[in-house]
């Protein structure tokens, strides 16, 4: 019956897992707990019914029964960790007995709860390296700098922790305050806390499943939680996971990578469980060679290096490549093997120079390239002390004819043309030789030879120079007429930048600006111009055992760990039961009409916001008054009042579920039902101890617009000038935003012939509010008459209508009095660029519930405006009018109703819930505000402001500001 998709049935299907779910069957029971994960596609508005059920299931004594809850907690409430505190221990102790795959799911439900709850573990490999560096101003470097060593392959020491962190855990960069303290940081231990150790130890025995996904769960866990010291008991069973099938392994090896990258030493010992095998897939030979060259030590890498000489040999030539770039690697990391691995991959140039130059086989010019690019990054550790090895390779340019190869000769030798006695004794001969064998050469070499012509000229000694600047302006002058244009902009470029160095009683042209040239030159050509690293976004740096971890991305569905100690069990999050739920008429009092109420904070994300910047003025506050005629108090029940609200919008009859089967099969039921549009998903609401509900639609709230500077006096010789924006809407054009400016004369004199225009004179608009061409991007006003006179201490008010095109960019203006113009720049405020939209209740939560989704965006903040005139009674009251009048004096926004629930303690504010209505400016499509309330009335306090809207970015935007305003 769960898999019938029809929304029409999906009713009476969660009336029967409810009863299912308390079946004296085991496997009805189970059963039950599987529909649940069909139920909360078609019921996303049930998830609180559904959430009581997974409870239950995870309360029953069969194994199966609690594997099943776990699958089902995932599909439908995966965050509500608070769900499993009271059954964390039981859960562990039943984690042995459930089915295997189950067992994953299980273990990646208390893992997250463990982290949430209590933190990293104080001495685990994570937290470890964070505690010495946090705070300090190594952070920085520290995150960046593994992208180059892994980039470059190189596993000197160990991956820095800071780079799993933001792969594993929300918000990894809030373990330390402004000040760089790290008191926010877990200190927790397994010795100390109990979850922690019977989590460890109830995953110990799992690492020898026989379902290596266990294995892998079960390592997952010690890999993030086990203190270091403990890390190494997964080694064991991971190993054995190796021999099993070509696809478990891969994925396994995959997984080792990140493990030996972080802590090398763990498999340091093991290295001959990762020698490769005849029938290993090419993707397993990667792996391996990389973990290889990772755990490589004094001790092993003669070993090591036997094995790369029989990998070298194999017919898959491009596996060959990979292990010359591997023994380059392996020299980086222990320089004391450098000079070995230069003597084996010097041979092998000139062995692979012989056979391209007889006989080609495919991919032989790749081992060649991969040689000589081996040698290369050896010899930049020490170039030299390696001076032989590059003559070498220039001897041996004439018989290698592989592009890339002598390229590459040729780049080492440009750059190392003036080091050690050797090199620059053959610098005139071999850059002879480039010059001859220029014509011949194909693109890629000609410019390479370009590049070095002018590395050699700035290095030249005096014996050589005019000898050498006559080949290099022999060698520009044919890449002058070459037939590759890039060839040609090469020569134009170097003639230009070095004419000091190339000109040869040739030209008479004589730069101007001859230092800036060389400088230039020098920062190009002599190494002052640091590369650019490669980029490291292919790297395994996810969590253990997830599918990003395979395709090396951020896949779909793929959540990061919950920001350490961030779940508090408190009244908010342990669930109670819901008094007054509406019935329909004729249902009975069975439990299947309980209900539970809570509140879940939708997922914000705490960055700090630019505060809002604006001073406080004294000004005469104005009075906002609607709704005269009704009545200033409407006392009703909030679910009967949301029921009939989703009734009247939807015509959805889920929400009135009855127990009483004869009246659901009812002939006027079915007919009902099968007429019934899809249901839409609805918000829940916060929970409270009562669902009467007080709301306010018309009590009059005072608005404080904020006055901020455009002018000051000392700059402009006495006249001062005041902006706030204002809520006045005009009505020939709904782009423009009225501004209302506040003129004062202060200085002695009088001041005349005041006017205001903008400083784009082709901005500007007509009286309609049309902008004149080529002034879409910048705001334009509408001209404002001019001002004759101010006296003494006078003051005069101006609107200005101004059309901002986007909330970021300013409105240049210039302020003329006297006869002087006097620059000024007037700042926008996206939270007018909205109108008020009315509507009643209904309507807004009609619209709600059409912009979910994409269309919703929350972020919580604090709010503490209404401490500065708390009293003693009335305090909810109190808080309600701050919030309003907060946010009417800062925004152009209509106010739909404020709900102040009917609570026993007068102090508790929770559940205070405003609903603001504007519609956008540019777009006139609604914009809805809802804002509610947590924590005591005379405290600090929690929102949580959430915009629907269907224009994303601007909702966004306008969060920002709202957030930014409240605190």
């Amino acid at each position: 019956m769960a898999g019938i998709r029809l929304h029409v049935v999906a009713p009476l299907v969660l009336v029967a897992v409810k009863k299912c779910s308390r079946d004296p069957s085991a496997y009805v029971r189970k059963c039950a707990a599987y529909a649940l994960c069909k139920l909360y596609d078609l019921l996303p508005d049930q998830a609180m019914a559904l959430e009581e059920i997974v409870d239950t299931l995870f309360n029953d004594s069969s194994p199966g029964v609690v594997g099943a809850a776990a699958v089902a907690f995932k599909s439908v409430c995966p965050n509500c960790l608070a769900l499993l505190s009271k059954h964390f221990r039981r859960l562990c102790e039943t984690l042995p007995d459930i089915e295997e795959w189950a067992q994953i799911i299980l273990i990646e439900i208390l893992l997250r709860y463990v982290v949430a709850r209590h933190g990293l573990v104080k001495d685990s490999l994570l937290s470890t390296e964070i505690q010495g560096i946090i705070g300090s101003d190594s952070i920085t470097s520290m995150a960046t700098q593994p992208t180059d060593s892994i980039a470059n392959g190189v596993s000197a020491g160990t991956m820095s922790n800071i780079m799993l962190f933001r792969h594993y855990i929300e918000e990894y960069s809030g373990f330390a305050d402004k000040e760089g303290n790290s008191s926010r940081f877990s200190s927790v231990t397994t010795n100390s806390n109990d979850d922690v150790a019977i989590l460890l130890k109830c995953t110990s025995p799992l690492l020898w499943s026989r379902n290596s996904g266990v294995i892998l769960a079960a390592a997952s866990v010690h890999w993030i939680m086990a203190p270091v010291g403990d890390v190494k008991r997964v080694v064991g069973p991971i190993l054995f996971t190796l021999r099993s099938s070509p696809d478990a392994a891969y994925v396994m090896l995959g997984n080792v990578l990140v493990f030996a990258k972080t802590m090398p030493s763990l498999f340091a010992p093991f290295y001959e469980d990762f020698f490769i095998n005849a029938s290993d897939p090419y993707q397993t030979k990667a792996l391996k060679l990389e973990i290889l060259t990772t755990i490589a030590t004094e001790p092993s890498i003669p070993a090591i290096f036997e094995e790369f000489q029989d990998y070298i040999k194999d017919p898959d030539r491009k596996f060959a490549a990979d292990t010359i770039a591997a023994i380059a690697l392996c020299a980086q990391k222990l320089p004391s093997v450098a000079t070995t691995c230069l003597e084996g991959l010097l041979a092998l140039v000139f062995y692979e120079s012989s056979i391209s130059n007889s006989v080609h086989f495919d991919g032989e010019d790749a081992v060649l390239v991969q040689a000589i690019l081996s040698i290369k990054a050896i010899v930049k550790m020490d170039p030299v002390s390696h001076e032989k090895v590059i003559v070498r390779l220039v001897r041996s340019m004439d018989k290698i004819k592989e592009p890339a190869a002598r390229s590459l000769i040729i780049w080492m030798f440009g750059e190392y043309n003036f080091m050690g006695d050797l090199i620059p004794k053959i610098v005139p001969a071999v850059l002879k030789y480039l010059a001859w064998s220029f014509t011949a050469d194909v693109v890629e070499t000609k410019l390479q030879i370009l590049n070095a012509s002018a590395k050699v000229v700035m290095h030249c000694p005096e014996e050589h120079t005019e000898e050498l600047k006559r080949v290099i302006a022999y060698v520009i002058e044919l890449a002058t007429y070459d037939l590759n244009y890039d060839v040609r902009d090469r020569a134009r470029l170097l003639s230009r930048l070095l004419p000091c160095y190339t000109t040869h009683q040739r030209s008479s042209y004589q730069p101007q600006n001859g230092d800036i040239c060389k400088e230039l030159a020098d920062h190009i050509f002599d190494g002052k111009l640091q590369p650019t690293s490669p980029s490291a976004s292919n790297y395994r740096i996810y969590l253990p055992g997830s599918l990003s971890q395979v395709v090396l991305h951020a896949a779909p569905g793929y959540e990061l760990l919950p920001k350490p100690q961030s779940m508090e069990l408190s009244h908010n999050n342990i669930m109670e039961p819901t008094r007054g739920i509406a019935k329909p008429s004729g249902s009975n009092n069975s439990d299947a009409e309980s209900g539970y109420s809570t509140y879940e904070s939708s997922s914000v994300y705490d960055s700090e916001s630019e505060g809002d910047g604006l001073s406080d003025g004294d000004t005469n506050g104005s009075l906002h008054q609607d709704n005269r005629d009704t009545p200033l108090v409407h006392i009703y029940d909030a679910s009967i009042q949301e029921g009939q609200t989703r009734q009247n919008v939807d015509e959805n009859l889920a929400d009135l579920i009855s127990t009483d089967l004869s009246e659901l099969m009812s002939k006027s039921a079915l007919e009902s039902w099968l007429d019934e549009a899809p249901a839409e998903p609805l918000v829940q609401s916060s929970s409270q101890a009562s669902s009467a509900r007080v709301a306010f639609t018309n009590l009059s709230f005072e608005r404080k617009p904020k006055w901020h500077t455009l002018l000051d006096s000392s700059d402009s010789n006495g006249l001062s000038v005041l902006y706030a924006f204002s809520s006045e809407v005009l009505p020939r054009s709904h782009f423009l935003v009225c501004v209302d400016l506040y003129l004062e004369n202060v200085s002695a004199k009088h001041l005349t012939d005041i006017t205001i225009k903008s400083e784009e004179a082709s901005s500007s608009m007509d009286s309609t509010g049309q902008t004149s061409e080529g002034s879409m991007s910048v705001p334009t006003i509408v001209p404002v008459e001019e001002i004759h006179s101010l006296a003494p201490q006078q003051t005069a008010k101006m609107v200005l209508e101004v059309h901002f095109h986007h909330h970021l960019l300013p409105l240049k203006l210039s302020v003329l009095c006297n006869g002087k113009t006097h620059p000024a720049k007037l700042h926008p405020d996206i939270a007018y660029f909205v109108r008020p939209l009315p509507m009643d209740l209904n309507a807004f939560l009609c619209k709600e519930n059409q912009l979910r989704g994409m269309f919703e965006y929350a972020r919580r903040c604090t709010f503490k405006d209404h401490l500065e005139k708390l009293e003693h009674n009335d305090k909810n009251l109190q808080v309600a009018q701050s919030v309003a009048s907060k946010m009417l004096s800062n925004a152009n926004v209509h106010l739909v109703s404020m709900d102040m629930p009917v609570t026993f303690n007068v102090d508790d504010a929770s559940g205070l819930c405003w609903r603001f209505s504007s519609e956008i400016l540019s777009t006139s499509k609604p914009c809805l505000l809802t804002i509610l309330v947590e924590r005591h009335a005379s405290g600090q306090l929690d929102l949580t402001a959430k915009v629907n809207s269907e224009d994303t970015v601007f909702a966004l935007n306008l969060l920002n500001r709202i957030v930014a305003l409240m605190e």
